[in-house]
């Protein structure tokens, strides 16, 4: 007499698989999310749009960003963290810390106002740290 072996993942599989076609109409039948409410009872508002040239959007005193063929920018809040992108580059900067940037002609960045930079592009690199100095190596 021959044995059949049951296939565990077959059969699991099999199974979730009757799962999913019996509950698709429920996936469907869901309700809306409840609307946003603030704290203090008044709604959330969010303003955004799109639309063929790109979209935007903004929580009101939160974050931001846009997009578009040109290339996209977005930041956490006024006066916060930003960012941008496009054809010509990148560049992204913390408020009184980190920025940077780069393209075509090439690349910099500083570790905050005043602090530690550096720059490379086809004609070389530089640099500075202060209380130290700066030094520039040109380009073979």
């Amino acid at each position: 007499m021959r044995h059949k072996t049951l296939n565990l993942g077959s059969l699991f599989f099999a199974g979730a698989a009757a799962t999913a076609i019996a509950t698709a109409p429920l996936t469907f039948a869901q309700p809306a999310p409840p609307p946003c409410f603030n704290p203090d009872g008044t709604p959330c508002v969010t303003a955004g749009v799109a639309g063929p040239g790109g979209a935007s959007g903004a929580i009101p005193g939160g974050p931001g960003g846009t997009a578009g063929p040109g290339g996209v920018s977005g930041a956490t809040n006024p006066g916060g963290v930003a960012g941008a992108a496009g054809p010509e580059g990148a560049s992204g900067a913390i408020p009184g810390g980190p920025s940077g940037a780069a393209g075509p002609g090439g690349a910099s960045g500083s570790t905050n106002p005043g602090g530690v930079g550096g720059s490379a592009g086809p004609d070389g690199v530089s640099g500075c740290i202060p209380g130290i100095g700066c030094a520039s190596i040109p380009a073979p």
